[in-house]
C-alpha cells in the first residue's frame, strides 16, 4: 500500500489494500498513493499530481471535484 504521508484519516483507513493495487488516477492512469493528511489519494506521477478526496470513506474519483498540488 502506498502512503504520502504519516497522519491517520478516519477516511482512508476503511481503503482495502486490494482498490489500491488496481486504483489509478481518471486524469492520467497512474498509481495512486494515501495522503492520511489531508484524507486524500494523490497521484503519483510528478507532472499531474492531482488529489482526490476521500469521504466518508469514499474515494472521489471526479477530476472535476480533485485539487491540483499547492492548492491550484
Amino acid at each position: 500500500m502506498s502512503e504520502v504521508s504519516g497522519g491517520s484519516a478516519g477516511g482512508a483507513q476503511a481503503l482495502s489494500p486490494h482498490f489500491l493495487d488496481v486504483a489509478a488516477c481518471p486524469a492520467c492512469r497512474a498509481k495512486l498513493a494515501i495522503d492520511y493528511g489531508s484524507d486524500a489519494l494523490v497521484c503519483t506521477r510528478p507532472g499531474c499530481g492531482l488529489s482526490y478526496p476521500i469521504r466518508d470513506g469514499i474515494p472521489i474519483l471526479l477530476i472535476e471535484e480533485a485539487t491540483r498540488p499547492g492548492g491550484r
